[in-house]
């Protein structure tokens, strides 16, 4: 089996758990929107959970696999496995200390943490109480986390990716729960969704220790932190993190300026932000996952035109699904929005805020998944410092444009500039990383994209003239589910007919995958 095959299978594992994990994540969003709408409490939960949730992305798709497995992959490469999981064991302790440290800092300081967050909260005592007291309960999250995001970073290494994809699930099932039988319950009821956080958030690493522990970790009390291993981790956190972690701080920033937006601003921007991340993170982030072990194992060996190919092979399949995924949500966002989310607390208003929230940020789909690739490229050559150097670029890139353009288009003016600074980063990194490698298959890359455009734009198309012709925001529930599956299978059964006639490289390459799968089945 050749490396763009497993590195398919291990992505379509991932991918199939991560997409499990956002079904539920949007049961958990649907019952959120049903029970509290875009109320101050629904407002307040949203900054709150924002802390832990980018501590969730930052560590679990981000810094912790980014600086964690080139170095192990290293060690495994190597034959140094005894000295790896030796340095797994010391960076468990040290991780377990740091966590808990910080979670408590959290704890401690959470009414200075949302007066930075959310500046204008002050205007709302009780909005601004309620707010401190759940960023109060979900403190513990960041150390559980952590943890599992470390279990991840293992098993991933060790070529394992069903199981750590699938925790999440656990978060969304522990939220919806809590939704459902203990937020009634309590006095302030948006108080159950953080219960919910934190049991979550403990099952995770439940539910990854045993396999994690059968593969070799032990814990030890040995607090010699001077391990090479550790040091070589350490060098390439700090910048992994603020690297990896450009996206989520632009919608931080994002959370701090809506604000002092109009009441449900925030609400807008979190549900739009959910519905774009369905195939960032069942396609992208998976893709990302997959990669970065293969990357580093041909880091580690030298093989520079292996590692040419699959980062080549890994754009145009990201391609391949964000185009098409950008034209198609642009197209359904108001169907979307108002068939999964309009009932109940979540009124026609909020289903107009947050469409425009999903179309700004849409146009940046394809710049949020290509930065999953090109930073796992920088990772795996051991270069954390130059995803953080741009990064930073662009996140002051996002900060001007959001002062400038909050103000004409309110919440939707804050979406378009994080999908703008998504878009230079993107670029900036892809230029930088081919004067690195020399070439990275240009043409290739560009031919698919021109075959992707067409097959995108016709049908886009397809799926403007069914949506509006069937789609009636009026009708029942169900008539708008089948309307709204019919559309979106007609546009992709449309996609895929256009680019097989085109001959595009990477959907004949997905069928040669199904049908080897088919037949060893």
């Amino acid at each position: 089996m050749d490396k763009n095959e497993k590195v398919s299978r291990a992505a379509g594992s991932i991918g199939s758990m991560t997409l499990f994990s956002r079904v539920f994540g949007f049961i958990r969003d649907l019952v959120i929107a049903m029970s509290f709408g875009s109320s101050a409490a629904a407002d307040a939960f949203f900054v709150a959970f924002r802390i832990p949730n980018i501590q969730r992305r930052i560590l679990g798709e981000g810094g912790m696999t980014a600086a964690f497995i080139p170095v192990f992959s290293e060690y495994l490469a190597t034959d140094k496995i005894k000295e790896g999981w030796d340095f797994c064991s010391k960076l468990f302790l040290l991780l377990s200390i740091t966590l808990g440290a910080v979670s408590l800092i959290i704890f401690t300081f959470a009414s200075q943490l949302i007066s930075v967050l959310a500046p204008g909260f002050a205007e709302d005592p009780n909005k601004f109480q309620l707010t401190v007291h759940l960023t109060e309960w979900m403190s513990g999250f960041l150390f559980f986390i952590g943890l599992s995001a470390f279990f991840t970073s293992i098993l991933n290494t060790k070529k394992v990716f069903a199981l750590p994809a699938f925790a999440p699930v656990l978060l969304n099932i522990c939220i919806i729960a809590s939704a459902i039988w203990i937020s009634p319950k309590m006095e302030e009821p948006v108080m159950g969704l953080a219960i919910g956080v934190l049991v979550g958030g403990f099952l995770q690493v439940v539910m990854q220790w045993p396999l994690v522990k059968a593969k070799g970790l032990r814990f030890t009390f040995n607090f010699d932190f001077k391990h090479a291993g550790i040091i070589k981790f350490g060098k390439l956190m700090l910048p992994a993190v603020l690297g990896v972690a450009v996206y989520e701080i632009n919608i931080l920033v994002d959370t701090l300026l809506a604000s002092l937006l109009p009441g449900g601003s925030i609400s807008y921007l979190y549900y739009g932000n959910r519905l774009v991340q369905l195939p960032l993170g069942v396609f992208a982030v998976a893709l990302g996952a997959a990669i970065l072990p293969t990357l580093s194992d041909q880091a580690a060996q030298k093989d520079l035109d292996s590692f040419r190919k699959t980062v080549s092979f890994s754009v145009r399949l990201v391609l391949f699904v964000t185009i098409p995924a950008t034209c198609g949500l642009i197209i359904l966002r108001f169907p979307i929005v108002n068939t999964l989310w309009e009932r109940g607390e979540f009124l026609r208003l909020a289903t107009d805020g947050t469409s425009q929230a999903i179309l700004c940020y849409s146009l940046g789909l394809c710049a949020f998944a290509g930065l999953k690739i090109l930073t796992a490229a920088f990772y795996s050559l051991h270069d954390a410092k130059t995803p953080a150097i741009i990064g930073a670029y662009s996140m002051a890139l996002n900060v001007i444009l959001n002062l400038i353009l909050m103000g004409p288009l309110k919440h939707a003016g804050l979406a378009l500039a994080t999908s703008i600074a998504a878009i230079f980063n993107v670029l900036v990194l892809l230029v930088i990383l081919k004067k690195r490698l020399g070439r990275l298959e240009g043409s290739r890359i560009w031919s698919s994209t021109q075959k992707l455009i067409v097959a995108s734009g016709i049908m886009t198309l397809v799926v403007y003239l069914l949506n509006g012709f069937l789609f009636n925001p009026s009708d029942s529930l169900f008539i708008k589910l089948v309307v709204l599956f019919f559309c979106i299978f007609s546009g992709v059964s449309c996609f895929i007919l256009v680019s097989r006639i085109l001959k595009n490289e990477e959907w004949d390459f997905i069928r040669n995958l199904r049908s080897k799968q088919s037949s060893k089945a």
